[in-house]
């Protein structure tokens, strides 16, 4: 039996409807989005990583490019590897900066990374690339961002880009098409809890 709350629960439900279909309907462009995650917050690669598992449950093809993360032998890095019909993954840091402690060395991997970014931004194979703590290596000038930005201006149209990493540069959040700031509300690590594994890596 219908109750007059029934109905009016209905009938709110029924209009929501209506304005959201209108919504959805006025969206008619396709392209490819520059995405960036940014922020103190822990899930920056995380969520690129939830991107990457999307990509593959579809069958479509991934690039890979890692610019600071490359020691240790993360999660991420061992799954994507896993299909290598559909991922190219390149991993070309050497650790966090204040590992390294060698600017000129920082230097040469980033070029290097960026050299195999430029190839994935051409490549008609290729649904997304995800470019790892790109943010880092800008942050501390490794790279030239008019570079960056004049070569995610001249990617494939058609082609998703995520970059993460703290510090986004104001010219790159200018450019994306979606920025999403990750904020730290809470981190275990200030309790004294180390990285655990199959969280952090």
């Amino acid at each position: 039996m219908t109750t007059p709350d029934d109905a009016e629960h209905a009938a709110k439900k029924a209009r929501i409807k209506a304005a959201k279909d209108k919504l959805y309907a006025s969206k008619t462009i396709e392209k490819g989005l520059l995405i960036v995650h940014t922020g103190t917050g822990k899930g920056k690669s995380t969520a690129a990583w939830g991107l990457a598992m999307r990509c593959l449950g579809h069958g479509l093809k991934l690039g890979v490019v890692q610019f600071v993360k490359g020691r240790r032998e993360t999660g991420e890095r061992q799954l994507l590897e896993r299909f290598p019909e559909l991922v190219t993954i390149k991993v070309m840091g050497e650790g966090f900066t204040w590992e390294t402690q060698d600017k000129a060395r920082d230097i040469e991997a980033a070029e290097a990374a960026w050299r195999e970014t430029e190839k994935m931004l051409q490549d008609p194979d290729l649904h997304m690339v995800i470019l790892d703590e790109l943010n880092i290596v800008l942050r501390y000038d490794y790279l030239s961002l008019e570079r960056v930005l004049d070569a995610l201006r001249n990617k494939r149209p058609d082609l998703h880009v995520v970059v993460t990493g703290r510090n986004a540069k104001p010219e790159l959040i200018e450019a994306a098409d979606l920025v999403t700031e990750m904020t730290l509300v809470k981190h275990p690590f200030r309790q004294g809890v180390k990285g655990q594994l199959g969280v952090e890596w």
